[in-house]
């Protein structure tokens, strides 16, 4: 699937998107070093969910002179993603900590190369408004929703272990986040854990009402996650993918409102719904360091307790640091 909205630049010059300064941030030299470096004709196929990728770089003018030619592919959600990438069908792809732990566990040949930390505040157990459940404990005997393997599952898993309960003391069902959503408003599901957009529309259109959030319970970490194979073959296209997505994640934390009516757009919904998506998630940039790797091994570790994965994973080895010197100085 493809976005069907796309920038031009005379669109984004008109809507003062302060283009000049971002460019800025994409020194001349690591433009010219990333052509030369990277054979003519080369492609690279990239996984994203909902644009969050492609919208963002395309926003801040950063697609124009891309010395390799990127095929997208959108996805509803990280489950889907990450299976097309462990099939090949893509070669690096955006998602979130805990379901590219659930892959990687499962055998995908690929390494992490670029974080991004945002406010787990995003990752969200939603109720119907009307419900009577109030607390992480009222949702005992109760069924909820959400993607196997998915950040709203290790949010059940993190809130329920918090709050002294056990994973057998819920239901959960497995489910796409629209499945979800209308499972929600049929009343098949008691609650729904889910993420970013997904959230926002329940808030703010279906009258939904937090039950938990994942502060405190997550660490917030997405990445790019790249095959073994892109990452032997395409390095410097991946390393220039990384340096222009940082590039727009950090124009788009100085230019949130501008950006985030852009992706309403790009990608269909109200600008309301867009502009509470990037308020509260505020993604930014981090290098794969000591603490990145921490907070990964700690995700690990609590789906190895559940079971969600067979055995311990040792989280320094599913990054690839090299790639840290493709972010913005």
């Amino acid at each position: 699937m493809s976005l069907s909205h796309h920038f031009s630049p005379s669109r984004r010059h008109a809507l003062g998107l302060g283009l000049g300064a971002l460019a800025a941030g994409l020194s001349p030299l690591s433009v010219r070093e990333a052509r030369a470096a990277i054979p003519a004709g080369t492609v690279l196929k990239v996984g994203d969910q909902k644009g969050g990728v492609q919208s963002v770089v395309e926003a801040a003018g950063l697609l124009a002179d891309l010395p390799y030619r990127i095929e997208w592919s959108q996805f509803p959600a990280a489950a889907p993603l990450l299976e097309a990438l462990n099939a090949g069908a893509i070669e690096v792809g955006y998602a979130g900590d805990a379901p590219t732990t659930f892959a990687l566990a499962a055998g995908t040949a690929a390494k992490i190369i670029g974080a991004v930390r945002s406010n787990p505040q995003s990752t969200t157990i939603l109720v119907p408004g009307a419900s009577s459940i109030r607390s992480v404990a009222d949702l005992k005997g109760k069924i909820i929703g959400t993607g196997r393997g998915s950040i709203g599952h290790y949010l059940v898993l993190a809130a329920l272990k918090a709050n002294g309960l056990k994973p057998d003391d819920v239901r959960i069902a497995f489910l796409l986040p629209s499945d979800a959503k209308s499972a929600l408003a049929a009343g098949s599901i008691d609650a729904w854990s889910s993420w970013g957009i997904y959230v926002s529309q329940a808030l703010l259109v279906d009258g939904a009402r937090a039950v938990v959030t994942g502060t405190g319970l997550m660490s917030g970490l997405s990445y790019q996650t790249a095959t073994l194979e892109a990452v032997a073959s395409k390095r410097e296209a991946l390393a220039d993918l990384i340096r222009r997505t940082a590039a727009a994640r950090l124009w788009a934390l100085e230019n949130s409102t501008a950006y985030a009516d852009i992706w309403a757009k790009a990608v269909g919904v109200d600008p309301a719904i867009a502009r509470h998506t990037f308020g509260v998630e505020r993604a930014q940039p981090v290098a794969i360091d000591g603490t990145v790797i921490g907070d990964q091994q700690a995700t690990s570790d609590v789906w190895r307790e559940f079971g969600i994965i067979p055995k311990r994973l040792d989280a320094a080895a599913i990054f690839d640091p090299g790639f840290n010197s493709a972010l913005p100085a």
